[in-house]
């Protein structure tokens, strides 16, 4: 009505333009003429009552133009709602059911909506309240209701004690079975690799060789004949293998048994082949989904082979992986990264070295391997220590005494000062970088070296220039020891560099005897030609008695969960908590018929895992599930946000849950 009313003055405006000009007009004439003015005034006033009589004719017929198309948009407004083509309903967040459309009715005829609505509405409401600032009001979810997936659209209004929604039921089944049909024929593209076929080829007779190969290329051909996928060899041992991604799920639920039916094949010397799958799904392209499989193929081979890595949204899966590592270094590749390593120095401003988080012996040992590497080429060079635990606290104590070392090692605080664009940073036992001693670093420099012997994990650092990552290594105290001997430039170790590198090699084979390989000894041999003192070395690793008697406590408390797994936990409030467990894990393998052992203790706000095991379980696969990392004989996890026994009760949970899948 506002609206006609201006319309209604917009006319009077006109016309009273049109009577000022007709007035003027006729003044002029009797001017002229004084005869003409009786005439003239006669005719204005006609003018003047047409025109009041006009307007108001007009004003009546255009009102009821307007009232009757008012009744005519609410008559249609109304029909709308009530044959609307979609489910329809009008409700209180009470539950209160104000009005729904027959389409509504006869929708949902068969099933139970009520309590449906009751949920919906439910939580409508706390979104509202959440949200009580949206300026259009508007409702967008989406529901399964029977068989059928409904996008629910509306709006709602604040009532004296609640609020009022009106809901629109859109049937998306159709548009969510098309997407589903989509997804799936998207091509995923597999990468298939044999982990050890030159050691296998090595050790058979010429005449067995085209028996395997044939047996290999058999099993992985009819494995991807039962989900139609096309398999093309393209080198010796690698195979491309590209099927429609509706396949994926069922290659999951049964784990990649084709890992497990290659490991059975018969060879004459019982050896066992192995495999390492890359699957992915990301990537715009064929090609890019290519160069994405590849990048997994590098972390399950990272990971010690023998498993499949699936990358998909943004995640990596992991199956298998359940081998042990075999040896398959070469020694070349180990000069090549000493000389290429040698220029990245010479070319640097100056180099740093870290480790990890609350550092051992192997990151420290390494990191002084690799400091007498860089001075030896007269580069300045620095160590980053920021956290000194049991384990580090009396070497760098040690260390220290000489003067060297006195301004060498530096924290967190001096190493951001020092670090410019130009210098090389090297990251020692670790390539996670949420790990690393200070994770700031890595954003000040782009020339990052990575020297690591652990499984790969998904958060790996991935802007490096240079990485020597050997996951069949025992240490990287033997990697560092390698990169010295082919240095091109003669190195000569002091005695606590030395001892250092043959310390680090101890602790993490548990003197010479988990993961150790020919190339441990040889190294071994080289830093013992370097005079060290073997007796001073193994100091470093008694503990006082204090320190026993906490992991005798921690020992008795033990419990045992499927008749061979071992696991306590430590309560006592220890800034060293996560070296007394690794010891107490240590120390349960010694008992007999304990195969695996886990403790856990807290660290300030963390809870720390140390997992140990012969070999026979595989307790880096466990550890991982809760974070964690590591080998299949040692490996480590930190869980934050919980207690210790939260975190005993969800340890347990997932020993279940691996010996469920080992067993599938």
């Amino acid at each position: 009505m506002q609206n006609n009313k201006k319309i209604f003055e917009r006319l009077n405006s006109r016309n009273k333009i049109y009577l000022i000009l007709i007035a003027i007009l006729l003044i002029v004439i009797c001017i002229l003429n004084i005869h003409y003015f009786m005439p003239s005034v006669i005719m204005y006033i006609l003018i003047l009552l047409y025109t009041y009589w006009s307007n108001t004719k007009r004003k009546a017929e255009l009102s009821n133009h307007l009232q009757d198309l008012n009744l005519h948009i609410d008559k249609a407004a109304k029909d709308t709602m009530i044959n609307s083509p979609f489910p329809l309903i009008i409700i209180e967040t009470n539950g209160n059911i104000v009005w729904k459309s027959a389409k509504f009715v006869k929708e949902f005829s068969n099933i139970d909506i009520n309590n449906i609505l009751s949920d919906l509405v439910k939580q409508i409401r706390l979104e509202i309240e959440n949200n009580e600032q949206d300026p259009e009001k508007s409702i967008h979810k989406d529901l399964e209701i029977g068989n059928k997936i409904y996008e629910i659209q509306g709006k709602y209004t604040k009532t004296k004690e609640d609020y009022m929604l009106t809901l629109y039921f859109l049937d998306e089944t159709k548009n969510v079975e098309l997407e589903k049909i989509y997804n799936n024929s998207q091509i995923c593209v597999g990468l298939i690799m044999i982990d050890n076929f030159e050691e296998v080829n090595q050790r058979i007779s010429d005449e067995e060789k085209p028996n395997l190969t044939a047996q290999v290329d058999k099993a992985i051909y009819d494995w991807a004949a039962t989900f139609k996928g096309l398999v093309i060899k393209s080198e010796r041992d690698i195979f491309v293998c590209i099927f429609e991604k509706k396949y994926l799920e069922e290659l999951e639920e049964k784990k990649f048994n084709i890992l497990d039916t290659i490991k059975e094949l018969e060879l004459t010397d019982k050896m066992q082949i192995t495999l390492s799958i890359s699957v992915s799904t990301e990537g715009k392209s064929n090609y890019e989904k290519y160069k994405s499989s590849q990048a997994g193929l590098d972390i399950a081979l990272g990971r010690g082979g023998d498993q499949a890595v699936v990358r998909e949204n943004g995640k990596y899966q992991f199956f298998g992986g359940r081998t042990q590592e075999l040896e398959k270094r070469t020694k070349v590749k180990s000069r090549i990264i000493s000389h290429a390593l040698e220029e990245l120095m010479q070319e640097a401003k100056n180099v740093m070295i870290m480790g990890h988080i609350n550092g051992d012996i192997d990151s420290m040992g390494a990191s002084m391997g690799l400091y007498r590497l860089a001075k030896s080429l007269g580069v300045e060079t620095y160590i980053v220590n920021n956290s000194v635990g049991l384990s580090l606290e009396n070497f760098v104590e040690i260390a220290k005494q000489e003067k060297e070392y006195q301004e060498a090692i530096i924290n967190k605080a001096e190493a951001l000062s020092k670090i410019t664009p130009e210098t090389l940073l090297i990251v020692v036992d670790t390539h996670k970088r949420n790990y690393v001693e200070v994770p700031e670093l890595l954003e000040e420099t782009n020339k990052i070296v990575v020297i690591d012997h652990h499984r790969k994990s998904p958060d790996f650092i991935e802007e490096t220039i240079l990485t020597y990552h050997e996951v069949y290594a025992s240490s990287t105290c033997e990697l560092v020891t390698e990169i010295l001997e082919y240095a091109q430039k003669e190195i000569e170790l002091n005695n606590i560099e030395a001892e250092a590198l043959y310390a680090g090699i101890m602790m993490d084979t548990k003197n010479f005897t988990f993961k150790t390989g020919v190339r441990t000894f040889e190294a071994a041999a080289y830093l013992r030609k370097c005079g060290i003192d073997i007796i001073k070395v193994k100091k470093w690793f008694q503990s006082d008695l204090k320190t026993y008697n906490k992991i005798s406590k921690i020992v008795e408390n033990a419990e045992i969960v499927k008749d061979t797994i071992g696991i306590s936990t430590y309560l006592q409030e220890d800034k060293d908590a996560n070296i007394i467990c690794a010891k107490a894990a240590d120390e349960l393998l010694t008992i007999s018929d304990i195969t695996a052992s886990f403790v856990i203790g807290k660290i300030g706000e963390k809870v720390c895992i140390s997992g140990r095991s012969i070999g026979d379980i595989n307790v880096q696969v466990i550890l991982e599930k809760l974070g964690g990392g590591g080998h299949i004989t040692l490996a480590g996890a930190q869980v934050e946000g919980m207690t210790i026994e939260e975190v005993k009760k969800i340890l347990i949970e997932k020993i279940e849950e691996y010996f469920s899948e080992i067993s599938n």
